[in-house]
Parts: structure tokens; sequence; C-alpha cells
């Protein structure tokens, strides 16, 4: 977790009197226009780095290059200005596995908004060795567990470009992904991370339609109750899965659930982290829903909790997730849903405005849009209602018995508040129970309000699954 409070490191007496210099001499016309603060700086260390940031406990190299240049995406020039300034300053370490950087260690942060550095960025990290049982390897080290109370910086935005070549309308409703088989798998521990306050943390893994499919997991210490402990599955927002890494991400939010007494197991999607397979999208695909349902079977077979105790809960696209999952799978107690994409299709078609909405140029020309595609294929939903009420988790709502918390802010960016204003009134529509949260002048992220929030699902995890009667 990024700590926002630590102040960045200033630049050293040294090169701001070199920089004082060198404008002196240009206003005095004693350098010519070209001449930079680097004539006169210390040579390497001065070219390349804007600042230098000492990597504190639980900070990660995306969440300060989201802070400091202002893109998470950023790391890679982060890792590869530290590795070049390492190449002649013994105080900085190369990085050889971004993955694995520990607490201490010197950054060299360049310029904000430059794209421009001189050698390539680090290798991908390296997957975990598989394994068939405990695999007992060293704690990912750099990833220390963060205070629940801490700040968080931005976790994630929405889906906004989702893209397939084709795809089979009929796999998106929810009568064919109640027609699935979902069996999941014995979950394999693929190692043993630093432990908790109270709690156990571990990287693993199942298994989705032949697919490996990791998955981070906490699991309480001390004697578990005579049915096992409960369990929180969840599902996580849109992250660009190039950026992607299972320890970094909502930290802190599950620490709230693991350190009242919850089992946490929340899969990293195919084509994420080390998860095999494509990562194909939320709204176009049923997949991500696949992978869900199978970490669900999973985690009931898993021998330190409760099958007759599990609630969901889901950010943003894995409020979609979550909606799509409870209406499939009716033994699920109760789900909890932050500034969820839970509009209707109709709804996501037509009033959903995104900031960016542009395609980036890592997509092949040939793909296309989803909502192109099935437009093309089924017609829009006033010409054809029916499909789309088909493949919308809100046309089922009366089937679901479990209870749902919706919490939204009224500033988010990403996801409209109507989506879950609208969910709230069609649950209560319908004679479902629902619990409903609305944060004036909060983000996509509840940050504000962060605490208070946590707090309000833990309570309702508490009375609806942790104290769930048969």
């Amino acid at each position: 977790m990024l700590n926002l409070h630590r102040p960045i490191r200033p630049l050293p007496a040294s090169r701001l009197l070199s920089a004082l210099l060198v404008c002196l001499l240009l206003a005095g016309g004693l350098l010519p226009a070209s001449a930079s603060a680097a004539t006169v700086a210390p040579p390497q260390q001065a070219a390349q780095c804007a600042s230098v940031v000492t990597l504190a406990e639980g900070e990660t190299l995306s969440g300060i290059a989201g802070l400091l240049l202002g893109n998470q995406n950023g790391w890679t020039l982060i890792v590869a200005a530290t590795n070049a300034a390492a190449a002649s300053d013994a105080t900085f370490t190369q990085i050889a596995n971004p993955d694995r950087v520990v607490a201490g260690t010197r950054l060299c942060i360049p310029a904000a908004g430059s794209g421009v550095v001189t050698t390539a960025p680090a290798a991908a990290p390296v997957a975990p060795a598989a394994s068939t049982a405990v695999a007992t390897l060293a704690p990912r080290t750099g990833v220390v567990q963060p205070a629940a109370t801490a700040t968080p910086a931005a976790l994630n935005v929405t889906d906004p470009l989702t893209t397939v070549v084709d795809i089979d309308p009929e796999v998106l409703t929810l009568d064919w992904l109640r027609a699935q088989e979902t069996p999941g798998s014995d979950i394999v521990i693929e190692e043993v991370l630093a432990a908790g306050t109270n709690y156990s943390r571990y990287y693993t893994s199942y298994l989705s339609e032949g697919l490996k499919i990791y998955a981070y997991m906490t699991v309480p210490t001390g004697a578990a109750p005579a049915t096992g402990w409960p369990v929180v599955l969840f599902n996580h927002g849109y992250i660009p899965p190039e950026v992607y890494r299972s320890t970094e991400r909502y930290i802190a939010y599950q620490d709230a659930f693991a350190r009242n007494g919850y089992i946490v197991f929340r899969p990293d999607y195919r084509g994420h982290a080390f998860s095999e397979g494509e990562a194909e999208g939320a709204y176009g695909s049923p997949a991500y829903t696949i992978d869900v349902l199978n970490a669900l079977a999973s985690i009931e077979r898993y021998a330190a909790a409760d099958p007759a105790r599990i609630g969901l809960w889901g950010h943003s696209m894995g409020g979609y997730i979550t909606l799509r999952a409870m209406v499939v799978r009716p033994q699920i107690k109760a789900g909890v849903i932050w500034a969820g994409v839970v509009g209707s299709y109709n709804d996501m078609l037509n009033n959903w405005r995104r900031p960016n909405n542009t395609a980036p140029a890592t997509i092949p020309q040939r793909a296309r849009r989803w909502r192109q595609v099935l437009q093309e294929k089924m017609g829009t939903p006033e010409e054809n209602p029916e499909y789309w009420a088909s493949i919308s988790a809100n046309s089922y709502l009366d089937e679901i018995a479990a209870p749902i918390q919706l919490q939204h802010g009224t500033a988010d960016s990403d996801v409209p508040v109507e989506f879950s204003r609208t969910l709230r009134d069609q649950i209560s529509g319908v004679g479902g129970v629902v619990e409903y949260w609305e944060y004036a002048g909060d983000n996509h992220n509840l940050s504000i309000n962060l605490g208070t929030a946590l707090q309000r699902s833990v309570n309702f995890f508490d009375q609806y699954v942790k104290n769930a009667t048969p």
C-alpha cells in the first residue's frame, strides 16, 4: 500500500546549486541555449533521475509510478532508470524481478511524462514453481501487509474497451451459464507469503476449464470453528492485465475481512498475473464469471472452509461478476458490491459514458467491441428486448434469495452511481433484501470513506455470512 504521506526525497543540494548556476549563466549569455543542468551536474545520476525514492514497506513500483509519474504503467520506466543508474552508482541495485523488490531499495524516478529510457524494461516476473502440494518458498519480499486504515492508491478503472473478434451470443445468457459444469478443483498452495496480523497468506492455484488460475488466499490463525471458517470470495475490478499483480492490489481491503476471521479467496482471472489463458474481458465473454464459479467450487472443498458460509465481494467489474454468480449459485449467503457495473445491458449500452473511449494501439484492427458485435448479431435492445434481458442479471433478481449490500460514491467518474441506485430499487421491487450506502463526493474506490465502507461491509458479512443459520 502506497504511503501517500511519506515525503519524497528532495533534490540534493549540489544538484540545486548546479541548476541555479546554469540558470544564471544562461541569463547572462555565458552558456549557449542548448546547455542544461546535466552540463554541470554530477554526471550519471543527474542525467537519469528527476528524484530518488527509497521503497518503504508495503509500497509497490506501480503505486509509486501512479503517484509520481501519473501512470501506474510507468513502473517499467522506473525499473529501467534504476537499472541504468545502478550501472554506475553502487547505491542503486539492479532490479531483475519487479515483483520481488524489497523495502529499502533506492529507486531512480525519471521525469514525469517521460517515455524515454536508456535501457529496456526489466524482464517479466518469473512464475512460481509448479507444485503438487505445499511449496515452501521464500515469502514475497516488498509486500508487507499494511494497516487496514491506510489510504490506498488508485486501484483501477472500469473496462471501457473489452474487445473481441467474435462472440457467440448464447454464451452470455444466464440460462447458458447455469447449465455449465464448474466443478473447480483442489486448491494448491504455490507459495507461502508473509503472514498478516492474525492470519496466514498464500499464493494458490485451482483449475477453471482446464486452465491453471492463481489466487491470493488468507486463512485465519488459531483453532477453526467446527464447521470451518466463513469465506469471502473476492472479485476484483478491471485492472489492465499487463500491469495486474496479485500481491499488489486490494491488500488493505482484503485485510479488513481477513483480520475479522474470514478466509479471503481472490482469483486472478485468466490472463492476469500468472493465470493461464487469455484475458477476454467480462462483458462480452463469460470467461471471468466461469473462473469465479470454479473458484467458488474450489473453496467449498477446501478443508478449512465452511461451504455453507460463503459471501461474495465485488468492486466495479467485480460487481458485475458477483451479481451474475449470485443468480447462478443460490448457495451464496450474501453479496457486497462497491461501485459495481450492475446496470442492465441496455444501461451499459446507452447510459454509460466513460472518460476514455478510444481504442489503445495494442488492440488489433480486426478486433471489434462487444457492443458492436452483439448489436450486429442480435439487434439493439429496442429491437430485441428478450435477448438483452436474457443476458442481464437484473432480469433475474427475483431468484436471488441472499441479501445484497451496495456502496457507491456520487463523484465516481468511472461507473455512474445511477447503476447502484437503480439496482437498489429493482431488488426492493421484487421483495429482496438490500442495504444501500451512498457517499457524497466520493470516488470510484471510496477512498474518502474507506474505513467506514469497509466496516459496513464487515458488519454485513458478519450478520449474513459469519452468523448465518443453516
